[in-house]
């Protein structure tokens, strides 16, 4: 188990390599001035060229990935500021570094938190943004894959059960239906329906994020209700295939051997589903929850800058329209450690669910 567990993080290192030189070399060559960008248009060419040296953005283009590697890594040498101190603050990103060993007179080798830069037009460190910003959208993931798991898993059993009945073929049109509708249409469309005309009647909003300030700007206060609509929209496509895969993969199983001597000793029906039948059909459902919750823990772009839902999705195009590329860069970069670690942990848990699922 621990080889294999090593062997899917180095893959998965691979993989975040492979992401960061395509992420870096593709805004670089981008249109854009970052020194530009962080001092205003109004600014002088001598303040921009020492904006662009604090930077790094006057030397080689390898050397500037080199210092952005140096940058993001755990592991990076820094020159030391206290050749006494074992803990220190670099003067760039005011972070605590710990002193791990000495490269040279002037230089040591740290370990510290991933220093992902700061935004061009805040000013504020990236990872506070991202930390910032990320609970929303695990929250509004976490209760978008609670609706599907929940509604989908015991839509799919009835329908198991049921088969070619009139609701097994009403179930498997709405299915379908919900597979090919995009997020962003049936976000617009749930907003105008539920937020819009049936205002009066559902009191919801058509915009706002869990927190909101009054009328007049004082204060925060907590806005359950408008995790309703976004949750429900993102979670309509993942409650389609939920569905369709628990009922197909029920009635795979149904029909094995097992189950058949099961039925055969007089065991009730409901006992050889949840007891037996169940667990064996839920692998390929976990394997589409697992993909679709990191999907959406990746940031539903499309729906939460439709609801104005302050999470990673509004931080990347808001980013993108700034051309704020370390925000950007950051976040990519976010999302995709966060893919690799959930793709990790979806293939333990399918191992531990049918063992004939052999890790080595």
């Amino acid at each position: 188990m621990l080889r294999f567990i090593l062997k899917r993080f180095y893959y998965g290192f691979l993989v975040l390599i492979g992401v960061l030189l395509l992420v870096f070399f593709l805004f670089n060559v981008l249109p854009g001035d970052a020194a530009s960008m962080m001092q205003g248009q109004r600014t002088d060419m001598a303040s921009l060229e020492n904006t662009r040296k604090e930077l790094g953005l006057d030397k080689p283009i390898y050397k500037q990935f080199l210092n952005y590697i140096n940058d993001i890594s755990p592991l990076s040498v820094h020159e030391t500021m206290d050749s006494n101190s074992l803990i220190f603050f670099n003067e760039n990103n005011y972070a605590p570094y710990l002193k791990i060993l000495r490269v040279s007179s002037s230089k040591v080798m740290v370990l510290k938190f991933p220093y992902l830069r700061r935004s061009y037009q805040s000013q504020r460190k990236v990872s506070e943004i991202l930390i910032t910003a990320f609970p929303l959208t695990a929250l509004l993931a976490g209760v978008s894959i609670l609706i599907a798991c929940v509604i989908g898993i015991i839509l799919g059993i009835i329908s198991a059960l049921n088969k070619n009945s009139f609701f097994d073929k009403m179930n498997l049109v709405i299915s379908v239906f919900g597979m090919s509708l995009p997020s962003f249409f049936a976000a617009v469309l749930i907003a105008w329906i539920f937020a819009y005309l049936l205002s009066g009647f559902t009191h919801l909003n058509m915009f706002g994020s869990l927190y909101s300030v009054d009328d007049f700007g004082r204060g925060e206060y907590l806005e359950l209700k408008n995790i309703i609509l976004p949750a429900i929209t993102l979670g309509i496509r993942p409650l389609a295939i939920v569905t369709e895969l628990t009922r197909s993969s029920l009635l795979e199983v149904m029909s094995q051997d097992y189950i058949r001597t099961a039925r055969a000793k007089g065991l009730p029906l409901m006992r050889i589903i949840t007891k037996h039948a169940l667990k064996n059909a839920m692998n390929p459902v976990v394997t589409a929850i697992s993909g679709w919750f990191a999907s959406l823990l990746a940031g539903a772009v499309f729906v939460e800058y439709i609801f104005d839902w302050k999470g990673i999705g509004v931080v990347m195009v808001q980013g993108l329209e700034k051309y704020d590329f370390p925000v950007v860069m950051g976040t990519i970069l976010f999302i995709s450690v966060i893919l690799i670690i959930i793709n990790i942990f979806v293939d333990i848990i399918y191992a531990m669910l049918d063992p004939r699922v052999q890790i080595q």
